[in-house]
């Protein structure tokens, strides 16, 4: 009896107030009228109670914090809010085209760089160009030199329409029997085609390598780039290995060093070295760029060059492409190139 006693009091201690205890087991529990309409009303109150801070627009963020009474609470409602914004924003890849759009049709370039990229001619010569009134900007003659066009602006020059194109910077290994030349007429084999290939974009060679001369050969539409490396006052550094017909000697190591004089000039390395111990082998770097300057010096000294092979060029080496092929320049390269001072600048 004390076991039955004890359970009334435990359910009468949550009975609401004037509610039959003898009744409100069988009415709270089996009377599925009387929980169908108490719990629309309950879940009608929490949705109220939980919407109200944040569809309210009276209330501020502070009051808010204040009625919650705990910051954790707010925060997730914020969190909430700007969850909410970022869904709305764009992708990163949206924002990058959109960029790229808007960048390319408000793009403005110098009237002589555009020039000098659409692979005409160098800056300089371009100016000339401008000043000379050979340059026309939309059918009107420009004749200032600082001229800025777009991208979309229609740029003639005797009466050829300009395109900018991206500058491209192709390295070969050139392999014998190849002339260094973008045509010939009594249609031998060219460098021009080893390159044919690598891009869409029109390249030419930059200096030039003996037919029977191997090595590096730099190609590109940059004629600002083109010209820099060209010009004798740049002083670009060129590394040849020369196979002899006969050992090289020590002695004329330092003749190549010191310098010798040729029929249009002195003519100076300015590093030799033997590269073998039968001394057919030799490595020379020098910075003048005179035709067929590297034979003539050993011829002067009563040496033939069997082979000749230039292993560096203006800082770019061959070590990954093997003969006959090509590689395009990364863009630490091209930084260098683009940059490229005279020699001790």
């Amino acid at each position: 009896m004390k076991s039955n006693d004890k359970k009334p009091s435990k359910k009468t201690s949550f009975q609401p107030k004037g509610d039959n205890q003898e009744e409100r087991p069988k009415k709270n529990r089996f009377d599925k009228e009387k929980r169908k309409s108490t719990k629309p009303s309950n879940l009608k109150r929490n949705k109220t109670s939980r919407e109200k801070p944040e569809t309210n627009p009276e209330q501020t963020a502070e009051s808010r914090f204040e009625r919650k009474g705990k910051k954790t609470v707010f925060k997730k409602a914020d969190k909430k809010f700007e969850r909410s914004k970022i869904i709305s924003k764009p992708t990163k890849e949206e924002k990058t085209t959109q960029k790229t759009v808007s960048a390319a049709a408000n793009e403005t370039w110098r009237l002589n760089r555009y020039i000098s990229n659409s692979g005409v001619c160098s800056r300089r010569e371009a100016d000339k160009l401008i000043a000379a009134g050979e340059i026309k900007v939309n059918g009107k003659v420009v004749k200032e030199l600082g001229f800025k066009v777009r991208t979309t602006d229609e740029v003639k020059y005797k009466g050829k329409v300009l395109r900018k194109e991206k500058p491209v910077y192709v390295l070969l290994n050139k392999p014998k029997d190849f002339i260094t030349t973008t045509s010939d007429p009594r249609g031998r084999k060219t460098v021009m085609d080893l390159v044919k290939n690598a891009t869409t974009e029109r390249i030419y060679p930059v200096g030039r390598l003996d037919r029977n001369t191997t090595g590096l050969l730099l190609f590109t539409n940059d004629g600002e780039v083109a010209k820099k490396l060209s010009h004798p006052s740049y002083e670009v550094q060129k590394i040849y290995k020369a196979t002899l017909d006969k050992p090289f000697t020590e002695e004329d190591v330092e003749k190549l060093k010191q310098g010798l004089e040729l029929e249009d000039g002195m003519a100076k390395a300015d590093g030799a070295a033997i590269l073998s111990p039968d001394g057919l082998s030799v490595g020379i770097e020098l910075h003048i760029g005179k035709n067929r300057i590297v034979r003539r010096m050993f011829a002067h000294l009563g040496y033939e060059v069997v082979k000749l092979d230039r292993t560096v060029y203006a800082g770019l080496t061959k070590e990954t492409i093997g003969r006959g092929n090509w590689r395009l320049l990364n863009e630490r390269e091209i930084i260098r190139l683009r940059f490229f001072n005279k020699r001790g600048e």
